[in-house]
């Protein structure tokens, strides 16, 4: 694809003069770029994320240019994805802008123009465009630049992948590791340089370190285009939550470690693996939501070792259920808490930290030399856990190797040397430049630090204050935020209590006034009824009269009305019954009516005194063996006051921590009912004896180091 033309003039004027001397007539002249300087050791190229695209700068630029009245659009299949270029060619004018594309796929004729109406849209239009522009030059310029040195003669193509991002340099023949490392350190903002180093691939296939005092290019590196170099760290400290010191070192650290454990280079039991899984998840996605964190939503994290994963008769969504159980423990647990957590964990497995090497003794017996920031430790070739010898950095004086011969020489002279073989020469020049550095460090930890880590922690103590400080503010707001809430959601159910109950006392009401109106009827008919009785009490009263003073009358007559006498007692009876029963009604009506108008009182006084609802709101190159076969040897800087080994109390973090403990075994016990011991692999059972023998990393070292050195030399010999 040939490279694109830029006519980038109009406002921003002539931003690339001078006289272009490249073959490429489209290419940049190096007075394009009088800030850089073509002849550093190191160039830098580009910094690009891992796992995600490299084009976000041109991106942002089309966003930009979207922008301009929301007229111009721009695809993003204009921007080339094989060098990450931007094509645009752009002509200013009275504040108008045009983007047109030059090159195979691209007519220079498509273009769109994007017109400002109205003195403010034209300002704001022409901010726009100049912030555009701008970026256009930024983007054009790294981007040139990067082309341009990569073709430089003589300049030769480095790319160094971290943990969580590659980076692409430039570098001249004469450049020695430290410089690249240098720029390395420099471009990630790491100043804790100590602990890491640049490994590669040497021409045979095997992985070493970059020696930082030769020339990149001097060493064995498989020659490749880009040069490929990964930058990890070399050195662990011996405690974590002590000695790391800025957040880019802890998230180097955690990113490798968990790295090592998913892969299996270091073992981790199963129940161990399901709680750093939660740490990860924590310093990955923080707090656990139900609203954001629905089922499935770890189905795409790598988390558990696959050994873990088919030891176990679970799927993925039971996996998951376990870790997000131990991931709801952790709220409020910052990211950079949460990777410390992971990696104080992890730093009392076995593996953490060590290197193991092949070797032999003298009655040829293969063992493994394992070295770490501790010391020196023997290893049966079958057990890569336990470790049967061990020595101190505190004890060994001077180390020194001859062809494959590896000899220690310890403090104390009575005891004679610690000697073993390596299969190659360039073996004991990785054990000696790893022994060096550890010793180094081990000796540097139990002296006063120097004032640039002083500061440095100072530094770090004002950030984690700050941090603290924001934390603790954020938490407040938080508590007061659901504080609130709380208090909203129980006036809302007071409220919706206080609606069912006047619902319930207005239908009591209705029934009152129903029972109050019926007995006003029933008074009425009690009313008529007495009038009506008293009327025929009248009658009979006026017919006793009449019988008196007709005593002679005729006996027909006499007859008669005697008849109509009892028929008007009959009926009087009668009416006086009923009288009797609706006076007992009445009663019991009048009775159910007093109650009523007590309710009826009690209503209208709730009903008169509104509820006060407060809803409250808150806001030596190790890469040959063909180096002569003359004695390189090293004196071991020492102490003149006694060292304390530091493993002589030290415990594992789950033993301090009771609820750690208690985590760890129920953890255990819920994984061991789903375990498949058909698939339980060497490690595993050797990880399982260890823990039967009430045995742990610390315990296993404090009990190798037991005696003089001169028995566990003996003891070493005869392994």
């Amino acid at each position: 694809m040939p490279r694109r033309k830029y006519d980038l003039k109009g406002i921003m004027g002539d931003a690339f003069g001078g006289t272009n001397n490249s073959d490429d007539p489209h290419m940049p002249p190096p007075s394009a770029y009088p800030h850089l300087d073509l002849s550093a050791p190191v160039l830098s190229l580009g910094q690009y994320p891992i796992a995600e695209e490299n084009g976000e700068p041109h991106r942002q630029v089309v966003s930009i240019i979207k922008n301009v009245n929301g007229k111009t659009e721009t695809n993003d299949e204009d921007i080339a994805a094989d060098d990450k270029k931007v094509n645009f060619n752009g002509n200013i004018s009275n504040g108008d802008v045009t983007t047109k594309t030059d090159n195979d796929d691209c007519n220079e004729n498509d273009s769109e123009e994007v017109n400002s109406a109205g003195n403010e849209n034209k300002t704001k239009a022409d901010e726009t465009i100049q912030e555009a522009l701008q970026l256009i030059l930024d983007v054009r310029a790294q981007s040139d630049f990067a082309y341009y040195a990569r073709r430089i003669p003589g300049l030769v193509n480095v790319r160094v992948t971290t943990m969580d991002a590659e980076l692409e340099f430039a570098i001249q023949p004469n450049t020695t590791g430290k410089q690249l490392f240098d720029q390395v350190v420099k471009t990630i903002g790491l100043r804790e340089i100590w602990f890491f180093g640049l490994q590669y691939v040497d021409s045979k296939g095997y992985s070493t370190w970059l020696k930082l005092n030769k020339k990149v290019l001097s060493q064995d590196v498989k020659k490749e285009t880009p040069l490929q170099f990964k930058f990890r760290a070399k050195f662990f400290p011996e405690d974590v939550s002590e000695e790391i010191i800025q957040d880019i070192t802890l998230r180097l650290f955690y990113l490798q470690v968990k790295n090592a454990i998913l892969s299996d280079e270091i073992y981790c039991p199963p129940e161990t693996s399901v709680l750093l899984a939660s740490y990860a998840v924590q310093a990955k996605y923080l707090d656990y939501s139900e609203d954001q964190h629905t089922q499935g939503f770890l189905s795409q994290d790598r988390l558990l070792p696959q050994r873990v994963m088919d030891q176990h008769k679970l799927d993925r969504s039971q996996w998951e259920e376990r870790i997000t159980t131990w991931y709801h423990e952790h709220k409020g647990m910052l990211r950079e808490d949460a990777m410390m957590e992971y990696l104080k964990l992890a730093q009392d497995l076995e593996m953490y930290g060590v290197n193991y090497f092949d070797i032999k003794n003298k009655k040829g017996t293969e063992l493994w030399l394992g070295v770490d920031a501790l010391g020196l430790n023997i290893y049966e070739k079958e057990d890569q856990l336990t470790p049967k010898i061990g020595f101190p950095w505190s004890e060994i004086r001077n180390i020194s190797f001859n062809d494959r011969k590896f000899v220690i020489k310890p403090i104390d002279k009575k005891s004679p040397d610690f000697v073993f073989f390596a299969p190659r020469l360039r073996i004991n020049k990785r054990i000696l430049a790893l022994c060096m550095g550890n010793h180094e460090l081990y000796m540097r930890r139990r002296k006063a630090d120097t004032i640039e880590v002083q500061q440095m922690k100072a530094q770090a103590r004002e950030e984690k204050l700050a941090k603290q400080q924001e934390r603790e503010k954020l938490a407040r707001e938080v508590a007061l935020r659901q504080l609130a809430e709380r208090k909203q959601k129980d006036y809302e159910e007071q409220l919706k209590s206080m609606s069912v109950e006047m619902a319930e006392r207005k239908r009591e009401l209705l029934e009152a006034q129903e029972t109050i109106r019926k007995l006003e009827e029933q008074l009425k008919q009690l009313q008529a009824a007495k009038e009506e009785l008293e009327k025929q009490q009248n009658e009979l009263q006026a017919m006793m009269i009449r019988l008196e003073q007709n005593k002679e009358m005729e006996a027909a007559e006499k007859l008669k009305l005697e008849e109509e006498i009892r028929s008007k007692q009959e009926e009087v009876m009668k009416i006086q019954e009923e009288v009797n029963v609706k006076d007992e009604e009445t009663k019991r009506l009048q009775f159910e009516v007093e109650e009523a108008h007590q309710k009826q009182q009690e209503l209208l006084q709730a009903a008169a005194t509104p509820q006060h609802l407060n809803l409250q709101e808150t806001d030596a190159d190790e890469t040959s063996d063909n180096n002569a076969n003359g004695d390189v040897s090293r004196d071991l800087n020492t102490s003149d006051e006694p060292i304390i080994d530091p493993i002589e109390d030290r415990k594992t973090i789950a033993e301090k921590n009771e609820r750690l403990q208690n985590q760890l075994k129920a953890l255990k016990h819920d994984l061991d009912a789903t375990r498949d011991n058909e698939k339980e692999t060497s490690m595993d059972k050797l990880h399982k004896e260890n823990v039967r023998q009430g045995r742990d990393k610390y315990k296993t070292l404090r009990e190798v180091r037991k005696g003089n050195t001169k028995r566990r030399v003996d003891q070493f010999e005869n392994l």
